[in-house]
């Protein structure tokens, strides 16, 4: 069975950092490239025109779409497939509970929740070190990802990750052994 892992969490909680470290671990991880629709900032993302979104619409390969920053950011069916090729588990990131629950209800496969969370000061601390030029904006988001969270008392997590206290390689060390531990046929 295909697997991947859904990481939530507000701006600047380290999604791209224990990315990074579970790709180091392991070349079974790969980070899942959204497709983006808009301007700013390219890297990490796969860069979209509103004509490819449109098709992907009509086709139903929209998976989640989620319209932040002045930008459209998606999940979509083809890049999930691709990702997956020879047995590859995603990384995928989100910060909004639909988006979850789009993910792991329209994609089959077994999919590793994990909750990464930090402090509103970290997310701003992390946003200004990284030079992001919408601070507030991800502040702004970082309430929302709360009240999103709050929203969803009953969300189910294989695993919280307080990225405050707790490093990324050692992060990542905790994600793979729950992609281990609850794995198809482990």
């Amino acid at each position: 069975m295909r697997q991947g892992i859904l990481l939530y969490g507000p701006p600047a909680a380290g999604k791209d950092t224990i990315t990074a470290a579970l790709t180091e671990l392991d070349a079974l991880y790969v980070p899942f490239i959204r497709l983006k629709v808009g301007t700013g900032k390219s890297e990490g993302y796969r860069m979209g025109t509103a004509e490819q979104l449109a098709a992907l619409e009509v086709r139903g390969d929209v998976i989640y779409r989620n319209d932040r920053y002045g930008n459209i950011y998606v999940v979509d069916r083809p890049g999930l497939d691709q990702t997956m090729e020879g047995g590859r588990a995603p990384v995928v990131h989100l910060g909004q509970m639909v988006g979850m629950e789009q993910v792991t209800t329209l994609f089959p496969a077994h999919w590793v929740r994990v909750l990464l969370w930090c402090s509103k000061e970290t997310t701003a601390r992390r946003s200004a070190q990284r030079g992001d030029a919408d601070t507030a904006a991800r502040l702004a988001a970082w309430d929302a990802t709360q009240a999103d969270l709050a929203a969803h008392p009953r969300a189910q997590w294989e695993l919280r990750v307080d990225t405050d206290a707790t490093a990324p390689r050692e992060a990542a060390q905790r994600i793979d052994d729950m992609v281990r531990a609850t794995s198809p046929g482990s």
